[in-house]
């Protein structure tokens, strides 16, 4: 597991399935999205990763988390088309929208899956309702610790939203302690 906290990059994605619309990040501000990288033919995928991401998206409130798909195809290129794709999504009862990775320019590493550094499939990534990348893992991850931090990750983007703001931003900073944050006239 990896905690980070940077800017997400933008999604490269070829094609969605199961979603009418094109997903952006952008779109998603406001939710905590769980970002899931996974290739038809690897094992771990099949059997942790998408059952995990699965019980995600019918666990946690659509309004609060967003659970995504990401067909991130480095290798067996050959086998592992949208047509295969669609196929394997439905037969796994795959409901949450899912993007074709962009091919990579440089080799075969796909161009998502270069920008979020990712190391293999599946790779699961936390991302919170600012946009940053809060978490990364690679390979499995426990349903506790994935609940616990998309739990706080929630938690957080509630209580950002429930911050008070003054009439006239211009006219008062938060002063932060220990004990929470308070609105105060800015000094000149």
């Amino acid at each position: 597991m990896n905690a980070i906290d940077r800017p997400a990059p933008p999604l490269q994605v070829d094609r969605w399935f199961n979603t009418p619309d094109a997903i952006t990040l952008e779109s998603l501000r406001g939710k905590v999205v769980v970002l899931e990288a996974f290739q038809m033919l690897c094992p771990g995928c099949v059997a942790h990763g998408l059952p995990q991401a699965a019980r995600v998206h019918a666990t946690f409130p659509r309004d609060q988390v967003a659970v995504i798909g990401l067909h991130t195809v480095f290798e067996h290129h050959a086998a592992m088309t949208p047509v295969a794709l669609e196929a394997f999504l439905h037969e796994y009862r795959i409901g949450f929208p899912v993007g074709v990775d962009r091919p990579g320019t440089r080799g075969p590493i796909p161009q998502t899956m270069e920008a979020y550094a990712m190391r293999g499939t599946p790779t699961l990534v936390l991302i919170d309702a600012q946009g940053r990348i809060r978490h990364q893992h690679f390979g499995q991850v426990g349903d506790l610790v994935l609940g616990a931090q998309i739990a706080s990750l929630v938690h957080e983007a509630e209580a950002t939203s429930r911050l008070p703001l003054p009439a006239d931003p211009t006219e008062h900073a938060p002063a932060c302690d220990g004990d929470g944050c308070r609105v105060e006239p800015l000094r000149a």
